[in-house]
């Protein structure tokens, strides 16, 4: 007896018809002679045992006796049937509704599941070669859209923690019977701490279908919402705050909330001199692909200088500083 036929198809006994459909699509297509011109004689072999498995087990009487007797029983039911099977090209055309890359009808037929696995989802390795407008035998095949791109504005407490994010999309899709209808889908975004500005979230095929077109990926791009105390620089968090004059010579305190809730108090003890910044290490925004690791925070101080002084305030202020 050859390979067990749904070894061949890398699905179980109890798979369903739709199971058979998906494995025969992904290995018909990494398999075609015609996508592997390096390695022919090998490619032609693997195509017409997938195609003979998948012709047996996606018919229900012939997979009923398989599973009984195997092999040997379907020669003996069925004269031809087995020994000499349907011409794999013909069964492959069948299945994609006319001759091998020329897809048209095909597309009618199917439509995309919730998980992108229809005709052209789910392909694993073989995906890339709709991404050309030729297969290099002059056989047209659809073409892939641009990416689809939407901003995602974050909050830099959420860039900070992380976050989930449920995105609910509303795609067209083609039917069963080839007609464009309207579907909604809620898409999860976890937003890992630490990312930055234009990082890209890919969820491939979550474009609109068109006929004889593949759908476009949809792509969600992070933008960060502006924080009412604290400015963004790369890894480090920046936040300005304005002491007196007589705070800046004395010395004063600093506290502040950080992003994550936490309250902090810190002195300062130096004099604040212009440009003087005070830099906590390590309180900054977490660097994503160091994690445990973090920037740090930046206080900037602006002095706010008095704009008039009494003249007893003069004289003190000359004796004190030995003018």
């Amino acid at each position: 007896m050859g390979e067990d036929y749904y070894n061949v198809l890398n699905v179980g006994k109890t798979a369903t018809d739709d199971d058979l459909k998906k494995a025969y699509r992904k290995l018909a297509m990494k398999w075609h002679p015609d996508k592997n011109p390096n390695n022919k004689k090998e490619a032609e072999a693997q195509f017409k045992q997938i195609s003979e498995a998948y012709e047996i087990l996606s018919d229900p009487q012939k997979r009923q006796v398989y599973d009984q007797y195997g092999e040997e029983g379907l020669k003996d039911t069925s004269p031809g049937s087995n020994g000499n099977p349907r011409n794999a090209e013909d069964i492959f055309a069948e299945f994609f509704g006319s001759s091998p890359f020329g897809f048209g009808a095909g597309v009618k037929s199917t439509r995309f599941s919730s998980e992108g696995s229809g005709l052209f989802g789910g392909f694993g390795g073989g995906e890339n070669i709709f991404r050309t407008a030729s297969d290099g035998t002059g056989a047209t095949m659809p073409k892939k859209p641009p990416p689809v791109e939407s901003k995602l504005p974050c909050s830099l407490e959420e860039l900070y923690s992380g976050s989930t994010r449920k995105m609910k999309i509303s795609r067209t899709v083609v039917d069963a019977n080839g007609r464009l209808v309207t579907e909604s889908e809620i898409l999860t975004i976890d937003v890992k701490p630490g990312w930055k500005k234009g990082t890209k979230i890919t969820f491939p095929d979550k474009g609109n279908e068109q006929l004889n077109q593949l759908p476009a990926d949809l792509v969600f791009v992070i933008d960060e919402k502006p924080h009412d105390v604290y400015q963004r620089d790369g890894n480090d968090l920046i936040r300005n705050h304005k002491v007196t004059l007589a705070e800046a010579l004395g010395g004063t305190t600093v506290n502040l909330t950080t992003l994550d809730g936490r309250k902090l108090t810190i002195p300062v003890n130096e004099i604040v001199r212009p440009g003087y910044e005070l830099v906590l290490a390590k309180e900054g925004m977490p660097i994503t692909k160091e994690p445990g690791n973090r920037g740090d925070l930046k206080i900037k101080f602006d002095v706010k200088f008095p704009t008039r002084l009494t003249t007893d305030q003069r004289a003190a202020l000359k004796r004190a500083l030995g003018g």
